[in-house]
This record gives structure tokens, sequence and C-alpha cells, in this order.
């Protein structure tokens, strides 16, 4: 019974990254040809830096990602503030199903829905260019929102709330006790929030598609206009890089929260020999 279990595990992660190593081998093939390995190069890497409109491409995605991450972490984690400080349960719960909805909803129907909205925008406003980068960066933006509330309001409601009440005591002002207790206590979620927002938007294709113009555009709708023709084998070292970018990210956030659980236990162990 152990082996059959330890085999299924087995066959489940072989179809999950059987692909992704299948496109990090052959972005060093020398030959460029899928039939077989004629050698390791990094010849496709450097073709990839020469493609002046990949490497356009890059910046555009990086400067959305770092926009919309950063913008959504600052918006997301005061939404957080404000739902966990909700005083009446009825709106609190409403507020924490509005707040899920983007992260529910089909991407496809987010992205149809933000482009009919920037459409009708700028028929109010009789504007001749209305899609772009600020309208990718609102999109980018909405879409990221629920998952750094989602990161941050659990740290919220494991704060204790002693902390809080204890700063206000010795004359801090509300301001003040959320920059220099609450802000702390929770830059782990933070965090959190930040990396992962960076890497939906950096991957992102169904909204961008709807709501991108031809003069702004970014790595995946780049990739996905490549893949109509012939695709060239810089494409699988642009995947390759991608992959490792995203696989540090992740490996950040989880240090990230292991760090932050570390700090809070032995805070608690602190505070609980202090008491005792």
């Amino acid at each position: 019974m152990k082996f059959l279990s330890r085999f299924y595990i087995a066959i489940i992660f072989l179809l999950l990254y059987a692909p992704i190593l299948v496109v990090i081998l052959f972005s060093f093939n020398e030959s460029g040809s899928l039939s077989s390995f004629t050698g390791f190069s990094t010849y496709w890497y450097s073709d990839l830096f020469r493609n002046d409109e990949a490497l356009t491409a890059l910046k555009n995605s990086l400067i959305l990602a770092i926009s919309s991450s950063l913008l959504a972490t600052v918006l997301g984690t005061f939404a957080a503030f404000s739902i966990s400080r909700a005083k009446n349960k009825y709106y609190k719960k409403i507020m924490e199903s509005v707040s899920n909805i983007p992260m529910m909803n089909p991407d496809i129907v987010t992205g149809v829905s933000m482009m009919l909205l920037f459409v009708g925008v700028a028929q109010l406003l009789s504007a001749g260019s209305y899609l772009g980068f600020w309208t990718m960066l609102i999109a980018h933006t909405t879409f990221n929102l629920p998952y750094v509330i989602l990161s941050v309001l659990p740290k919220f409601r494991q704060m204790d709330k002693s902390l809080t009440e204890a700063a206000l005591d010795l004359g801090c002002t509300p301001v003040q006790t959320f920059f220099r207790v609450e802000l702390p206590y929770i830059s782990p979620g933070i965090v959190s929030g930040l990396m992962m927002s960076f890497t939906l938007s950096l991957d992102d294709f169904v909204i961008s598609h709807f709501v991108s113009s031809p003069d702004f555009k970014t790595l995946p709708l780049y990739i996905y206009t490549q893949t109509a023709h012939e695709v060239k084998f810089s494409m699988y070292a642009l995947c390759t890089l991608l992959i490792f970018a995203i696989l540090v990210l992740l490996i950040a956030v989880n240090v990230a929260g292991s760090m932050g659980e570390h700090r809070a236990r032995k805070k608690a162990g602190n505070q609980m020999r202090g008491g005792n």
C-alpha cells in the first residue's frame, strides 16, 4: 500500500513538472531541435538578450508588476486593517466576501468586464486612446487586492489586542500605534502579499490581453504573439528565466513567513516567561 501511494505521488509530480523540465532542458540545446539533444549551449540565452522587442516586453512587465504590486499592497493592507477593526460582524463578513470576488471570478470575465468599463469611461470622456499602461495598472491592482487582503488579514487576527491597548495607554496616537506596533507584527503577511501580487502580475495573460494596447506589450503577450509563428528556442530560454525568477520569489515568501512565525513564537515565549 505504501508503494502504491508513493508511486501515485511520483506520477502526479511527473505530470506536473515534466513539461517544465523539458522547457529548461531544451533551452540549453545547441542544435535548436526538439528531436534530439546535441549538446549544452547558452546560445539561445544570448540570442534572447539581443532581442530588443523581448527586452522591452520584459521591462514593461517589470514596471507593471512592481507598480501594481506596491499599489495593491498599500491598498490591501489598509483594507485588511479596516475589516479587522469593524465592529459589526455581518458587515465584516460581507466585506470579506466582496473582497474575494475578483479572486474567485474567472479571469476572462474580469478581463472582459474591465475592458467594457474602460471603453465606457473613454466614451464618456471622449478619449481617443484609452487602453495602455494605466488601464493595465488598474486591472492588475484590482485582481491583486484580494490576495494581499487574504495574506494580511489573518496577521491582524493573530495579533494580541493588548499590545495595541498598551501602546495607546502609554501615550501613542492611533497612527503611531499602527506604525510602531501593528505594522512590524503584520510585516510577514505584507511581504507575502507583495510577492504574490508581483508574481501574479508578472505572468498574467488573460486579463492583460483585454486591457492592453499595441503600444504597451507585456512579456506574456509577447510570448503569445511568438507562438503564433514558429516558436524560437529563445522563448524556451525566456520561460526558463521566468521559472527560476518565480521559484526565487516563492522561496523568499516561504522564508519571510517562517521568520515571521519564529519571531512571533519567540515573542510569545518571552511574554509567558515574563508573566511567570
